[in-house]
């Protein structure tokens, strides 16, 4: 056996229909594309969603909400959470270039303290924003919070 003998197994490879190439080969003139109509030029190609002149689904449905562009979105970090952190890390300071550091929060986020929770010790806090029951939680055990 030579590389040069090597042939496909019987059947499983077909010869591709040669369209266009004369009436003689009987897929000539239209080449199995029909009468006239954009699908029989050469270059057609249907939009997406068009659905043969009907209304289009996503036309049809009506328009809902909107987008606020001025929404501030904030990250939600509960006193509890600052708890557990101020313990784990064994720090009293936890300013966001701190947070961020630790890996807690991503730099380009903004952050906004909540109250759900206890603290016990005193912790010195920043953020962004935080609630009025958060920063009362804080303040009442000797910690400080300073809005960025």
């Amino acid at each position: 056996m030579n590389l040069h003998t090597l042939t496909p197994a019987k059947g499983s490879v077909k010869r591709s229909k040669r369209k266009g190439r004369g009436q003689g080969s009987g897929k000539g003139g239209t080449a199995t594309r029909g009468h006239k109509g954009a699908k029989s030029r050469s270059g057609y190609k249907s939009k997406r969603a068009f659905e043969g002149g009907q209304m289009p689904l996503q036309m049809r449905l009506p328009k809902r909400g909107f987008k606020n562009i001025n929404r501030v979105s904030y990250i939600a970090l509960n006193v509890q959470a600052l708890q557990a952190i101020s313990e784990k890390y064994n720090t009293k300071d936890l300013s966001l270039e701190k947070l961020i550091e630790l890996g807690i929060v991503d730099a380009n986020v903004k952050v906004k303290l909540l109250a759900k929770g206890e603290i016990k010790d005193a912790i010195n806090v920043s953020a962004h924003a935080a609630s009025s029951s958060a920063k009362e939680a804080i303040e009442s055990k000797g910690g400080s919070l300073t809005i960025v």
